[in-house]
């Protein structure tokens, strides 16, 4: 089925929820308005549609396999790929410095989520360098940017993240690969690394790993890993490439979705690397590369959960099967008349506009967290942005499989069979939960990093940010009252479950861990929820003004939807976490 990039929901998104005035107003974004987004992203969401998305389906039936040590992608990857570069879609979000159109985040999300929409197999080797860039600008020497980051930029070498080992999983005080300063200042890089995104490919000139290893004499656990810029073709001074680097490609993973992207093997062979910032520092700025990651895999769930909505809409308007319930015609019709059939649609719907509301509004947090542009807003907005990150990846990744999958119900058994694509996407959904970090990592990242360490500052001053909301839905239309009376009780059950976690992280951990994740859930759906409300006084001022009815009223459609049947779920996660302790840690496995 063909793929339509949702334009139009990002824009209103960037416009009422990423706090665009806020972002108009800065330095480097003077002079861009809303009217730039829109023609970018409609020009992105053509090329994705016409050019990127036909090729999903056929790259998963071919998948990425390995000859003689070569990786071969799927027919039309590397064609599609030279004029993704040549367009210049890579630097959407980058700095005009090195080459890209400096455009807010807020955009560069919304980019994000198209290009995975189309194919996620395709859009996970842009993913990889987007956070090579972030990695480079924050800790890559004045050297090192100047080398790397205008071809990165530019699409024309890409890169990738070296963490995991065989022995070494999410658990990185583990990572035994080594590096030995050479006399000339670089490092000899021994080691093998798995699960590498893109490793190995032939669609750009080159490919830039960032790789986590040891110096010898280092401290052990985390406190002694550095990282290294270790490049496919070495680069000489002038620019241009040299030899290969001693780092071959030994195997590709056969997955079980995203078969199109070659998750390599790599073997170091005594490769020449460079260090990247200063030694034993290397987790701290692979976190930054992480991070970026993170976020851009919550973008991911979003993705895949609006191309699985797409297709089961699309089959629903037109599977004929049953007559209706009230027999208001004697003749089998559409599916879509069923109520069940309905509940999952809209269930589909709410999910991904809300993890795409909530998206945006981080998105939004991020960019104003930046202290050389706006210093009087950067502790709140730096704050804010950080716990989301979590949220996004955990809550919008879980969401995508549970769309995905129920995509393949709304088609029945024809979802079961391949030929119709369904399954693909709930194949493909299934790692965003897992790599990047877990759920259970995310939510411990949540739990202990962003909630117990400030003893629930910033878990309250978001909670303060939505009463705020409820007032407002108060003092408007029937709807929006019933919206708020719906958010504040969800507000009211995560309030209630940080004060136990904060009140029980010191004296029980295990108790406190062992709620995170339904933590991140009810968060996540809170949070999601708190941004389709702001959606809806958005739509309701714009309906006043007799702007694009049908939009709007689908955009209040939806915000009631999910208030009615997501999120009070909430009190079932709250009830988990602070009541179910004890039959989760004394129970015998």
């Amino acid at each position: 089925m063909t793929f339509t990039a949702p334009v139009r929901d990002l824009l209103f998104n960037i416009e009422h929820l990423s706090g665009w005035s806020g972002i108009a107003g800065l330095p480097q974004h003077a002079g861009l308005d809303l009217g730039d987004v829109s023609a970018v992203l409609e020009e992105f969401g053509r090329f994705c549609a016409d050019r990127i998305a036909p090729l999903n389906a056929p790259g998963d039936r071919a998948a990425s396999r390995i000859e003689n040590g070569k990786v071969i992608l799927p027919e039309g990857f590397a064609a599609a790929y030279a004029q993704f570069v040549e367009m210049g879609w890579q630097g959407l979000q980058h700095p005009e410095a090195y080459g890209g159109q400096g455009l807010p985040r807020a955009v560069g999300a919304a980019a994000t989520e198209i290009l995975n929409a189309a194919n996620m197999s395709f859009a996970l080797c842009p993913l990889l360098t987007d956070g090579a860039i972030e990695a480079l600008l924050t800790a890559g020497s004045e050297a090192q940017k100047a080398t790397y980051l205008t071809p990165l930029v530019s699409g024309r070498w890409t890169g990738t993240m070296n963490l995991t080992e065989p022995q070494a999983g999410s658990d990185l005080a583990l990572v035994r690969s080594r590096a030995e300063r050479n006399a000339d200042g670089s490092y000899r890089i021994t080691g093998t690394k798995i699960f590498i995104t893109y490793g190995e490919h032939d669609m750009a000139e080159n490919t830039v790993h960032l790789v986590l290893a040891r110096t010898p004499g280092a401290p052990t656990g985390v406190k002694g890993i550095s990282l290294f810029l270790v490049p496919k073709y070495r680069v000489e001074a002038d620019g241009s490439l040299g030899p290969r680097n001693a780092v071959r490609c030994v195997s590709v993973e056969h997955k079980l979705g995203v078969r199109a992207s070659p998750t390599a093997v790599l073997e170091y062979e005594g490769a020449t690397g460079h260090l990247i910032g200063e030694e034993n520092r290397g987790l701290d700025y692979m976190f930054v590369m992480m991070n970026a990651a993170r976020y851009a895999v919550g973008l991911q769930g979003i993705a895949i959960a609006e191309r699985a909505y797409q297709q089961a809409l699309a089959f629903a308007r037109e599977r004929v099967q049953s007559r209706p319930v009230d027999g208001s015609s004697r003749d089998a019709v559409t599916i879509i008349h069923h109520p069940d059939v309905r509940r999952l649609l809209l269930r589909m719907r709410a999910l991904t506009e809300g993890g795409r509301a909530m998206a945006a509004a981080t998105a939004g947090w991020q960019e104003l967290a930046h202290p050389d542009e706006t210093p009087a807003s950067c502790p709140e907005a730096a704050a804010l942005a950080e716990f989301m990150v979590p949220l996004v990846k955990g809550y919008c990744t879980e969401m995508g499989v549970e769309v995905a999958s129920m995509g393949v119900q709304v088609h029945g058994g024809m979802g079961f069979i391949e030929e119709t694509g369904a399954a693909q996407h709930y194949r493909d959904a299934r790692i965003l939960p897992i790599y990047e970090g877990t759920t259970a990592i995310q939510a411990n990242d949540l739990l202990g990093r962003k909630t117990l360490r400030d003893g629930g500052a910033t878990a309250r001053r978001l909670a303060a940010m939505i009463a705020g909301t409820e007032a407002d839905l108060s003092a408007g239309s029937p709807v929006a009252q019933l919206v708020a009376t719906r958010l504040t009780a969800a507000r009211g059950a995560f309030e209630a479950v940080v004060d136990h976690l904060c009140h029980t992280g010191g004296a029980d951990p295990n108790a406190a861990f062992g709620g995170s994740v339904p933590y991140l859930m009810l968060a996540g759906n809170l949070m999601a929820g708190w941004q389709l409300a702001r959606s809806l006084l958005a739509a309701e001022r714009a309906l006043e003004n007799g702007s694009e009815p049908d939009f709007m009223t689908a955009k209040i459609a939806t915000a009631r939807f999910y208030a009615d049947h997501i999120l009070p779920e909430t009190e079932t996660q709250r009830l988990r976490i602070t009541e179910g302790a004890d039959s989760l840690l004394a129970a015998l496995l």
